[in-house]
Formats: C-alpha cells, structure tokens, sequence
C-alpha cells in the first residue's frame, strides 16, 4: 500500500519543446502560423463541400470528415502548446491532462479510420467504376463514418479509463508537449503492465490492420491501373491515389515507428519531433495535399466565389 505521507498530484508540468530561450519567439510564430493554416484549410475544405451540391458524393463525404478531425487534432494540443510557449506556468490540471489524451486519441484514431473508407472509395471507383454508385450507396458510406466514430469513441475511453485507474505521486514533470500516453505511463507509480498490453493489442487492431487493407486496396488498385489502355487514365488515376498516399504514409509511418516499435534508443527530442509530424505537419499539409491537387475542389472554389461575387453585386 502507499504511504499516508505520499500525495496525490493535482496537475502535471507539461516541459514542451527542447528549444533555446532565444529562439522561443521564433518557433512560436513559426508554431502559431502552421496551426492557423491548419484550421482555415481543413475550413475552406468542410465549407466548400458544404455549399457545393456537386461534391456531395461519397469521396468528399470522407474527406469532410477527415479536415474536421484533422482540424480537432489540431487543436487538441497546439493551443496548449502555444499557451505554454509564452506562459511561465505550463501546468495543466490532471482531468484537463486526461481529457486531452482522450481527444488525442478520439480524432487520431477516426483519421485512421476515415483513411480506410477513402481507399476503399478509391478502390471502388477504379476497380468497379460501372458499379461505383450502386456499391458506394449513401447508406453504405453513412455506416462507414458513424462506425468509424462510434470505435474510436469507445477505444479512446478504454485508455482513458485505464490511465485514470493509476496512481501518480511525486514525478508530476511530463517530458513532452502534451498529455502523451506513454510519457503519462512513465511517470505513474502503479502497475502499468495492463496498460502497455491493451496498447499493443488495441494498437494493432486500430492502426496495422487498416494500414494494411489500404496497403492492400492500392495494390489492387495499381494493378488495375496497368491495364487501363489510356496514357492518360493511368496519369488521373495515379494523381489522385498519389495524393491519398503520402497523407497515409506520413501518418501511420511516424505512429507505427512512435508507438507499436518502441526502441530504448529512442530519445525524448526524437519522440517529440516524430509527435510533431503527425500532430501538426500531416493536419497542416491535407488540405493542400486533397485541395491544391484536386480540380474538383477548384472548381468548386471558383463556383462559390462566383455566387458571392453575383450576390454581392446585387
């Protein structure tokens, strides 16, 4: 049993970034930039698929929902970060630290979800494309994206369940810039064996099995591509999955390596940049990697700029 003379913390200390005083400024406004292009894209992107009639299929029905979590994401852990940059007191209270790791994980798992249902619509319109409609039903697609919120609602409230069952005393100092699962695992008092082992399991189950059914529906889908007898079929097809690609690749790449292939090499500095790739790059580059590429998104900008223009004028 614990001693009486131990306390139960209150709050943790989150430490933030390894940078120089004099450079804190600097990285600030660098932070603070990335952050607001991250919620004015993944913005423009939920509005525009909003007021365009014409991109209400099943293809921006997903990526709605992925700059909506991506822009939760977000904003789960840079205002914080931003708050501490320019506080002297980064301390954030223990039900404020565990409902951030909840949301940390709720809108980290619905994007590995919602990557999912984008390749199988990728691989259905190019696989099947005479069947496209008829498969991609809006029943269909509507499953697909409350499932996918309903699992990474209940996975994120198993962590957070187990997490609160631990005793911290003492060490109240996280060496990280938010309330990071493993950094939190590091400086409890208790028993965490049942926490790294349903880390593992449930790790498996939300991140390698949809990495690998998209994996698998991109190989059917290049297979698919070769046959195709128009140079230029090839090229559109190639675009518009190359896109979708280096977004999963950068995602599950750097939260792979991070959580399901710890190494005891691994530094505190190289954990935080590799949290940094996936908590503010891959959010900020989405909307410029489904948008800037995309020429539906275009049109349908210059079609919504248009109305207001005649709006307007009127």
């Amino acid at each position: 049993m614990t001693g009486r003379n131990q306390t139960v913390i209150s709050e943790f200390l989150l430490l933030g970034l390894p940078i120089e005083s004099e450079q804190q400024n600097l990285f600030y406004a660098l932070f603070l930039a990335m952050y607001l292009t991250t919620v004015l894209g993944n913005l423009l992107i939920i509005v525009l698929i909003c007021l365009d009639s014409q991109l209400h299929t099943p293809m921006y029905l997903f990526l709605s929902n992925l700059s909506f979590s991506d822009l939760c994401f977000s904003s789960v852990t840079m205002p914080k970060l931003l708050q501490n940059m320019q506080s002297q007191d980064p301390s954030i209270p223990y039900a404020g630290c565990l409902a951030q790791m909840y949301f940390f994980l709720f809108f980290g798992d619905l994007e590995s979800f919602l990557l999912v249902a984008m390749a199988y619509d990728r691989y259905v319109a190019i696989c099947f494309p005479l069947h496209y409609t008829t498969i991609m039903s809006p029943k269909l697609c509507l499953s697909l994206v409350v499932l996918s919120w309903v699992l990474t609602m209940f996975h994120a409230m198993l962590h957070t369940l187990l997490m609160a069952r631990l005793c911290f005393y003492a060490d109240n100092v996280i060496l990280h810039f938010f309330c990071d699962m493993s950094a939190l695992l590091k400086l409890s008092c208790s028993d965490t064996q049942v926490n790294k082992s349903v880390i593992f399991i449930t790790g498996g189950l939300i991140l390698i099995i949809p990495f690998l059914l998209i994996i698998l529906s991109y190989a059917r889908i290049v297979t698919s591509i070769f046959k195709f007898p128009s140079g230029g079929s090839v090229h559109k097809a190639f675009s518009t999955c190359g896109s979708h690609l280096s977004v999963v690749s950068l995602f599950y790449g750097t939260v792979i390596g991070l959580y399901l292939c710890p190494s005891t090499s691994n530094s505190t500095v190289k954990e935080i940049v590799m949290a940094m790739m996936y908590t503010v790059v891959t959010p900020m580059l989405n909307p410029f990697i489904y948008s800037l590429r995309n020429r539906d998104m275009k049109r349908a900008l210059g079609r919504v700029f248009y109305k207001k223009k005649i709006l307007f004028s009127l």
